[in-house]
């Protein structure tokens, strides 16, 4: 019990709000899909001869509901960090939307 106790307030630091840097990096992905589904396709032959498949699409809610990637973007970093964003999403030289 007292270890459970210990851990308590290192637990409750990890559910602190982050650096707007770090929000920025995490909420770029969620704001990307949020303009458009990604997915994969893979393809592979086994030693066997047998031939193998995966694909797998990630669709948010943000995409179904049509949120703009930019509003979704800019209220992730405020609830990560409790700031807004140092620099809108659409200046990001990777931002293909």
């Amino acid at each position: 019990m007292r270890r459970a106790l210990l851990l308590l307030p290192l637990l409750a630091a990890a559910c602190g709000p982050v650096t707007v840097e770090q929000a920025e990096r995490q909420c770029f992905e969620r704001a990307r899909l949020a303009a458009a589904p990604r997915g994969s396709v893979g393809v592979g032959v086994g030693s066997g001869g047998q031939v193998g498949g995966t694909f797998e699409v990630t669709v948010s809610s943000d995409y179904i509901t049509g949120r703009d990637p930019s509003a979704v973007y800019e209220s992730c970093v405020y609830q990560k960090s409790g700031q807004p964003p140092s620099r809108p999403l659409y200046s990001f030289p990777d931002w293909k939307g």
